[in-house]
């Protein structure tokens, strides 16, 4: 199985090649198709096996096909937000935006960051038609349940909903509930953790660490919590390929503020 037989375009196919990705994971098999059809998936996969790429790859093909898509990203923290606006940034370089007026917005971040934007009119959430959940386990576990059911309620009825989590619990089963009517359920089994170790890039790798030591060196172990910072690598990867157009697209979700940068 190759990314091409999963539907993927062949713009997206050779930013992914040219990184030296040659073939899907398990999870990525499983969930790039859903998400090009459209459909409504709950995931249950463990960590490692590549299911930030499972959505980040067909939501590249979905933007560059349709005008206006308004996407959500929640993310349990800002060092998950960082390493998914990378991967937008390295496998959207072969896209160009011919309507720049209705290009996509894509916006990332964890739940109180969503709340403290939103409160401040920054951005606005009722017109989001693609909404992905990624992991809402480790949403829990960073004690956001709350503040995601908040920003869930300011959501549409009518969009298209993709839920990660690492495993079941009773605690989240109420909220993916009101989110999830009738998905289809996939299931990557545990034996398949760490699958993606060949698709680990470096920029994604280092970006993602710099956030966490950041964090490691500001609080007491028990308290550590990564801590949002300006993702210089991003931005930079986003203005040398033009990412999404000629500017750098709402998914850069840094300080609490929305990075909106003119090149």
């Amino acid at each position: 199985m190759t990314f091409k037989d999963l539907g993927l375009s062949e713009n997206t196919v050779k930013a992914i090649e040219e990184l030296g990705i040659t073939a899907p994971t398990t999870v990525q098999t499983d969930v790039i198709p859903s998400v090009l059809e459209g459909k409504d998936i709950f995931i249950i996969a463990p960590a490692g096996c590549g299911k930030t790429c499972s959505y980040v790859f067909p939501l590249i093909d979905i933007i560059s096909r349709k005008q206006g898509q308004n996407i959500l990203v929640i993310t349990a923290d800002s060092a998950q937000a960082v390493k998914v606006s990378d991967s937008f940034a390295l496998f959207n370089k072969y896209h160009k935006v011919e309507d720049k007026e209705n290009e996509a917005n894509v916006i990332i971040a964890s739940p109180d960051l969503l709340l403290d934007i939103v409160s401040e009119d920054k951005v606005t959430l009722s017109d989001v038609n693609i909404l992905v959940v990624d992991d809402i386990n480790l949403i829990k576990k960073r004690h956001q349940l709350k503040n995601l059911e908040k920003v869930l309620d300011m959501l549409p009825a009518d969009k298209q909903n993709i839920v990660f989590t690492n495993r079941r619990s009773k605690e989240t089963q109420s909220i993916l509930d009101k989110v999830l009517k009738t998905p289809a359920e996939i299931k990557v089994d545990r034996t398949k953790e760490d699958e993606a170790q060949s698709q680990n890039l470096k920029p994604l790798a280092e970006s993602t660490d710099k956030a966490e030591n950041a964090a490691d060196t500001q609080q007491p172990k028990e308290h550590r919590q990564p801590v949002a910072q300006t993702d210089n690598e991003a931005v930079a990867l986003a203005e040398q390929y033009q990412t999404f157009g000629d500017k750098t697209p709402a998914f850069l979700l840094v300080k609490g503020e929305l990075a909106r940068r003119e090149f």
